[in-house]
């Protein structure tokens, strides 16, 4: 069966590997439908600092049920469509013992730190396989969307908050609809493409400001009466929004960091102690995250189409990727069909 592989920064090739066979209690998906991830893009220009190298790709996936073993629970039907927590657990770490699996010590995500789904088949537990009543657009977009659920769910965000979003790529708007469209929030995204924000505001953002051209310290404290958000969420991964994400948020806010920053961050540590902040990590997402994403999904209040800006054969991926790490621009979600 065909394989995209990233060999090496800013190389890739396809390949050929054997149809896996599955055991018991495992599920045989046949790969409909892809999504690359900004962690794909990361990997392909080596700065990933989690995956080695060859890889094979891809843990956006919307896949239908090809064949079920003994142990798979009745519902898992030969033909179904599906999404799957691309994720791993090992249940013995700190992270799993405190109930947060999605922060394992010994986590494998498929693409990263294992071969990923960028194939005809592959084969997963049946746990990590996740239904809803949704076609495979919106099924391969669960799980990115999911990471800013996740987020949102770590700010504690609730309707009374304004919540300041940098960045609006697929993990932002993923925030920016769990704080607007689902919990309520007033929300503010900062980008520096305009075509994203038009379309954040789509995802539920209330306000937007683009960081270019308006002077962000400035807008932020006219939109929240001088006072800061309540939360702020950091979905770039840049020293610079590091840094305004503390420098931003109100006095005893919360700031959660979705993005790796590239470079060393410097602060002003003294806005940890006079703000009192609650400083706060999110990594992948649980299931009660999907959970919230497919009903929002589900209830048709996202804009999936305006978010998957490219749809491409599974012959053009790999010059697809590479288009877009040359020149990311204005594009959110890059789809491959792939069966």
């Amino acid at each position: 069966m065909k394989t995209l592989v990233i060999d090496a920064p800013g190389k890739f090739s396809y390949g050929e590997k054997m149809k896996p066979t599955p055991k018991d209690g495992e599920v045989l998906l046949r790969v409909k439908r892809l999504g690359f991830c900004g962690t794909d893009l990361s990997t392909f220009r080596g700065a990933n600092p989690l995956v080695t190298y060859p890889r094979i790709p891809g843990h956006e996936i919307a896949a239908v049920i090809e064949a079920v073993t003994p142990g798979v629970p009745a519902e898992l039907k030969v033909g179904r469509e599906v999404t799957v927590m691309p994720y791993t657990a090992c249940g013995k770490c700190t992270s799993c013992q405190a109930g947060r699996v999605n922060a394992c010590r010994n986590n494998q995500t498929l693409g990263v730190q294992q071969e990923g789904a960028f194939t005809d088949y592959i084969v997963v537990p049946w746990q990590k396989v996740v239904t809803a009543k949704l076609g495979l657009r919106e099924l391969a977009l669960i799980e990115p969307l999911a990471v800013g659920f996740h987020a949102v769910a770590r700010g504690r965000v609730t309707k009374a908050d304004t919540v300041l979003v940098f960045g609006c790529g697929m993990i932002g708007l993923g925030a920016i609809a769990a704080a607007g469209l689902h919990r309520g929030a007033n929300v503010i995204a900062v980008d520096i493409e305009d075509g994203k924000l038009a379309l954040a505001k789509k995802a539920g953002a209330s306000h937007v400001i683009n960081s270019k051209t308006e002077v962000l310290a400035e807008r932020v404290q006219a939109l929240t009466n001088g006072n800061g958000p309540q939360v702020a969420i950091e979905a770039v991964g840049t020293p610079a929004t590091f840094q305004a994400a503390v420098e931003l948020v109100c006095f005893a806010g919360r700031v959660v960091y979705i993005g790796y920053a590239k470079a060393p961050v410097s602060y002003e540590t003294k806005f940890f102690v006079l703000k009192e902040l609650d400083i706060l990590g999110s990594r992948n997402s649980l299931t009660e995250d999907f959970k919230a994403v497919i009903a929002m999904l589900e209830g048709g209040r996202y804009p999936v189409a305006e978010t998957v800006t490219k749809t491409v054969p599974f012959t053009e991926a790999g010059t697809a990727l590479a288009a877009w790490s040359a020149s990311p621009g204005e594009i959110t979600k890059i789809h491959v069909e792939v069966g």
